[in-house]
């Protein structure tokens, strides 16, 4: 069983930046891809952002390009999202998801992952 856990979030004015943390834990594994992902209630989740087991591949939703960066930690089973500029639309729950099997590639599609995290609340005020 793996578990992951967000850390990172909160309030922050329009303009901001913050920088969530995701944590696995409980596996011994590797060659996993990781992204982030955000959902507002009665949407759809979404990929905000996605690397792939080296970090040598990302993907960026067009909405955070520019803005937002993934990264892997030098800790093994790290990952973070630097985010900057942040505008009141980017106010949503942001879930940190892990991909087993397939590490080589992005996986963007949240049917694609394997475990979640809880999620970790961002609030941009304007």
């Amino acid at each position: 069983q793996v578990q992951l856990v967000e850390s990172g979030g909160g309030l922050v004015q329009a303009g901001g930046s913050l920088r969530l943390s995701c944590a696995a834990s409980g596996r011994t594994f590797s060659n996993y891809a990781m992204g982030w992902f955000r959902q507002t209630p009665g949407k759809e989740r979404e990929c905000v952002a996605a690397i792939n087991w080296n970090g040598g591949s990302t993907y960026y939703a067009d909405s955070v390009k520019g803005r937002f960066v993934i990264s892997r930690g030098n800790v093994k089973n790290t990952v973070y999202l630097q985010m900057g500029t942040l505008k009141p639309e980017d106010t949503d729950v942001y879930y940190c998801a892990l991909k087993l099997i397939g590490g080589t590639y992005i996986h963007t599609d949240p049917k694609d992952m394997d475990y979640w995290g809880k999620g970790t609340l961002v609030t941009v005020s304007s």
